[in-house]
């Protein structure tokens, strides 16, 4: 009887060694933690492809194998981004990275509770419906800005183009961010003296019709940074080219069918979303306190084809898009 009682006890010391064991593990920090982190991205663009390989190096950089990243792109559907972000939030995942405005609001409106970082967006106050914005967005959501500065992107069409009259504005109109740029632009334009006009397409079927109008109807042509104008610069490039200069808000755009730009750099601000989300993820800040981050710097290109095609040269202090 007296070895059962021992056998006992000694079970039940050992018993209790384990359970504290494991207790202290399972306080011994964030060590054995798994963040999943859903990315949805609004279309394939290298503007938008850089914002979200920055966005992954850097949290790679900071959580290591700590951190699995389920990405999914939205090809353009802005309906698909709902359901991929309806999933991410099935899925109860950690946070949730928002690569343009429609996966923002969609992620905005599925969840208010997980974590939500955008990039490259524009204005948020404006994406979101925030009246008065003043750069915190104080709920469960935040991140970075890819708005480089709209009085400068005016002034750059002054010193390329100091002796035209009119100035078409060509932007989706489905994109609210668009119509921002567009409207700020324009006040800063007919300061300088021009005459401008808003030339705005609902979508992919009438932006041949409406890019041929303003063309027809303009000296230089003005783009946004507008995701449909992203997806589509063919489209604008076969009717603008050596006909009439298209400046573009951002180096993609530019790229494709512009003459110069004022850019940002998209992997930066996808890295910095990176950083935020480490930081969220690992408890070092609260999402609802996090500021708008924006780029730290801008950088004037120009596009060597599209200056040729129309027999400009680039000013010295503008760098050259590299082209495929």
């Amino acid at each position: 009887m007296k070895k059962s009682s021992k056998l006992l006890a000694l079970i039940l010391v050992l018993a209790m060694a384990m359970s504290l064991s494991l207790s202290l593990a399972g306080c011994s920090g964030s060590s054995n933690d798994k963040y999943v982190v859903g990315i949805c991205q609004l279309a394939p663009h290298p503007a938008l492809d850089a914002a979200t390989q920055g966005f992954k190096d850097a949290l790679t950089e900071k959580l290591g194998d700590k951190v699995e990243i389920k990405e999914q792109n939205a090809a353009g559907d802005t309906p698909t981004c709902a359901t991929i972000i309806d999933g991410f939030v099935s899925d109860k995942v950690d946070l949730i990275m928002a690569n343009a405005t429609a996966p923002l609001q969609a992620a905005a409106s599925a969840t208010d509770t997980i974590p939500v970082l955008g990039t490259s967006i524009t204005e948020y106050g404006v994406a979101l419906g925030i009246d008065n914005f003043s750069g915190t967005v104080g709920t469960n959501v935040s991140g970075t800005s890819d708005l480089a500065p709209l009085d400068q992107q005016a002034e750059m069409i002054h010193e390329w183009y100091p002796d035209a009259k009119t100035v078409g504005l060509l932007y989706c109109s489905a994109e609210p961010n668009s119509q921002y740029q567009v409207d700020n632009v324009q006040a800063y334009l007919e300061r300088m003296g021009y005459t401008c006009t808003q030339y705005p397409f609902s979508d992919t079927n009438d932006m041949a019709a409406v890019t041929q109008t303003a063309a027809d109807n303009s000296d230089v042509i003005y783009v946004p940074t507008d995701n449909t104008a992203a997806n589509n610069t063919g489209i604008i490039d076969n009717i603008c080219r050596g006909v009439v200069p298209v400046f573009a808000g951002e180096e993609g755009i530019c790229g494709g069918c512009g003459v110069a730009t004022l850019s940002i750099s998209y992997y930066d601000i996808g890295y910095k979303t990176g950083e935020m989300a480490a930081d969220i993820l690992t408890g070092k800040a609260d999402v609802k306190t996090m500021a708008i981050e924006y780029a730290p710097q801008f950088v004037k290109k120009y596009n060597p084809v599209i200056c040729e095609a129309l027999g400009l040269t680039a000013p010295a202090d503008y760098e050259a898009i590299v082209t495929e």
